[in-house]
């Protein structure tokens, strides 16, 4: 999700979010009708399209758009309109569809799970990283520009950082949280 994300704003989207799909049980609350809310009501504010990033990766976009219905209702209640729905490929999706000045909403088992969960619990702001190659970074860009994101952000609403791993099933998820945290800490410290 976080790949699919990065590689989405490389090809210019305005906005990137994360919901979870209707079929997650997560421990903490969700909702992805709310995100859908929010992301529709920021593309019709810019007059932009939105594009939804869903699982399963494979199969039929039927099986896609089942497990996003709360994020479509969300977002048909703001007058918004989905251009597309894509599978979560991670930085294959920019040769899917055209990203460019669209709102892009992934909705996926953990990292979108991750980003709703946090947005239900208060956040004023959530956004994503990840250390994975897109087509425009390679080797650490990825990390460092989502560490100089997370700092942008909460210096403009004057809030902390909390790095949270997608997924603690996943060892990658795990340790790429544990490396944008410590360059965020680098470029605190460095001050």
């Amino acid at each position: 999700m976080s790949t699919s994300l990065e590689a989405a704003l490389d090809a210019g989207a305005i906005a990137v979010f994360g919901a979870s799909p209707d079929d997650a049980r997560p421990p903490v609350p969700v909702d992805p009708f709310k995100v859908g809310v929010r992301a529709g009501d920021y593309a019709r504010e810019t007059a932009k399209k939105i594009i939804l990033i869903a699982e399963p990766r494979t199969g039929p976009a039927a099986k896609r758009w089942e497990r996003v219905q709360g994020v479509y209702q969300g977002i048909n209640s703001t007058g918004a309109k989905i251009e597309k729905i894509i599978p979560n490929l991670g930085k294959e999706i920019v040769n899917l569809c055209s990203l460019n000045k669209r709102v892009v909403i992934a909705v996926t088992n953990s990292g979108g799970v991750a980003f709703d969960a946090a947005l239900t619990a208060g956040a004023p702001v959530v956004c994503t990283g990840t250390i994975a190659r897109t087509t425009f970074k390679k080797g650490i860009k990825p990390a460092q520009a989502a560490a100089r994101r997370a700092l942008e952000l909460a210096q403009q609403i004057n809030a902390g950082i909390t790095v949270v791993a997608a997924s603690s099933n996943s060892l990658e998820d795990v340790l790429a949280a544990e490396y944008i945290y410590n360059l965020i800490l680098q470029k605190v410290n460095k001050g």
